[in-house]
């Protein structure tokens, strides 16, 4: 096997290229409006079920980069998905991302309720100001509670990205979303992680920033 040497500049062109060159062989079209969101999280994973089982509300991209431009707070459910976001692009933008989940005083209220910090750190998150946009790789928990909080009026997300990895109510916790108002981009089934929450954050950045101008 001969190895190619490619510069570092290259190295996501050329792996973008190839990722177009295999959905084709798998006479897979995306659409205009998701494919970069899709290509990222398949660039992220090198897993083609991606390009089938995320879901788009309708015009949630063009919704998503409204908020972005308008100063959004991304809400991660671990910090690994906060650490994997683009903070200079989210600087560029006047946006910024936090996680919760290690804040001492959720893991106090999350043991004197004996619930999850993932649930507390949404019913905080919720009451920020600004544009909202929660980012679950995780937790279903999460999510579960942030459909709770979104059916009583208490927050009002901009976008609501779901793909929590694992077995134990993941597929029922992103499927709350699925039709509903609130905008989403859900990996449905059991796949995704922390990882393909903060590509999908990039991806959402990286055409602001990279094609848009900003």
């Amino acid at each position: 096997m001969t190895t190619k040497h490619v510069l570092p500049a290259d190295i996501e062109r050329t792996s973008m290229q190839m990722i177009d060159d295999e959905l084709s062989k798998r006479g897979i079209v995306l659409s205009t409006e998701n494919a970069a969101v899709v290509k990222r999280v398949i660039h992220t994973t090198a897993d083609f079920d991606y390009a089938e089982n995320l879901a788009f509300s309708p015009d949630v991209i063009e919704q998503a980069k409204a908020a972005l431009c308008n100063g959004a707070t991304i809400v991660t459910d671990t910090n690994m998905a906060l650490s994997g976001i683009s903070k200079p692009s989210l600087t560029k933008l006047g946006a910024k991302a936090l996680c919760l989940m290690a804040d001492p005083d959720i893991a106090r209220e999350a043991k004197e309720r004996g619930v999850t910090r993932a649930v507390v750190s949404m019913e905080h998150a919720a009451r920020l100001d600004g544009p909202l946009i929660f980012a679950v790789g995780n937790a279903p928990t999460a999510l579960i509670r942030l459909h709770e909080l979104i059916g009583k009026d208490e927050v009002k997300p901009a976008l609501v990205i779901g793909v929590p990895v694992g077995f134990v109510n993941v597929v029922e916790a992103k499927e709350l979303f699925i039709g509903g108002k609130t905008p989403y981009i859900i990996a449905r089934g059991r796949k995704g992680g922390s990882n393909v929450a903060a590509a999908i954050v990039n991806a959402l950045l990286y055409q602001l920033i990279r094609r848009e101008g900003f």
